[in-house]
């Protein structure tokens, strides 16, 4: 099959390139490099079933492609709120362009949604029924409120023109890649950690969150996209943390004597986010295999080859 997959050189992004290169198909990998990396798809690069294009989806674009992986947009708070405007233009423009592309050329396309479309969740855990609860004028809105467009393009697109979508809501993924500066709570810990730096829990550490491991999410993505329900589908580990834990887990990983520093909660953070995923169970037999002690191991692995450890 020829796959597209815009964002193909972030971090999920490049994983999932990575698996569709080794079950034989053509990728094409559309990428601006804003968070992507060339890097992180060095072994395909001369791969004669591989092309990357620099691009901005905010800009139309022709190809020929079957498939459509919509996975292009900045994730992390640092990354989305640096320039909000930017974020919306990607999220709503972005994704007509590529609607519009899925719609000539008769493309199945997969939309890259987020567990941010729930908010700060008034129901726990959450189901895709769900209508959230976000603030459309919070700073996180940008993307919050961005991806729910989407979500409302990729319907329309469906109702109207008869696109085969698929919606994915995503949550927490971690793994190898992750930008160091990325500002996720995964990274961050790891990087003060490796550092020897004290690691920053915002409020009492007491809000939570699930994990899941990249491979994991990619096994996911790749079956909505070969199943037969158009979706939202929640993709997510449905092993709840508080934020505290995870850095003690780390911590024990990496430096346990490392110390913990505790700050003000930032505006409109969600307290709790788990997926209910028995959607994905029933209708795609998924559910995640990779427990966090172990994918945090490979996490921390990939992390310090790339960053530099101080020595406390």
């Amino acid at each position: 099959m020829r796959i597209l997959v815009t964002g193909g050189a972030g971090f999920i992004g490049s994983h999932l390139t990575d698996r569709l290169m080794e079950e034989g198909n053509e990728v094409i990998c559309l990428d601006n490099f804003y968070t992507g990396r060339k890097q992180n798809l060095y072994k395909w690069l001369n791969h004669p079933s591989f092309e990357i294009i620099r691009h901005d989806i905010t800009e139309p674009i022709r190809l020929e492609v079957d498939q459509i992986y919509h996975l292009a947009c900045p994730a992390s708070p640092v990354h989305y709120q640096y320039n909000p405007i930017k974020t919306v233009k990607t999220n709503v423009m972005g994704t007509m362009n590529m609607l519009g592309l899925a719609k000539r050329v008769q493309a199945r396309f997969l939309l890259a949604s987020t567990s941010e479309v729930y908010g700060d969740p008034e129901i726990h855990p959450q189901t895709e029924d769900y209508r959230g609860n976000v603030n459309p004028i919070g700073i996180r809105s940008c993307y919050d409120e961005g991806k729910r467009v989407a979500e409302t393009l990729a319907f329309d697109y469906y109702r109207e023109n008869k696109v085969d979508i698929r919606v994915a809501r995503i949550f927490n993924t971690y793994g190898p890649r992750m930008l160091e500066n990325d500002g996720r709570v995964v990274s961050n810990f790891v990087v003060q950690a490796l550092q020897g730096i004290p690691l920053t829990v915002y409020g009492e550490g007491k809000q939570t969150r699930s994990f899941c491991y990249v491979s994991d999410l990619v096994d996911g993505l790749i079956k909505l996209m070969n199943g037969e329900y158009i979706g939202p589908v929640n993709l997510g580990n449905p092993d709840e943390y508080t934020i505290l834990e995870l850095a003690q887990a780390v911590q024990n990983l990496i430096n346990p004597s490392a110390e913990i520093n505790f700050q003000p909660l930032p505006a409109d953070d969600p307290r709790r986010r788990r997926p209910d995923i028995s959607k994905a169970k029933t209708l795609l037999n998924w559910q995640p295999t990779i427990s966090l002690p172990e994918g945090l191991k490979l996490t921390v692995d990939d992390f310090r080859e790339r960053v530099k450890v101080t020595k406390s």
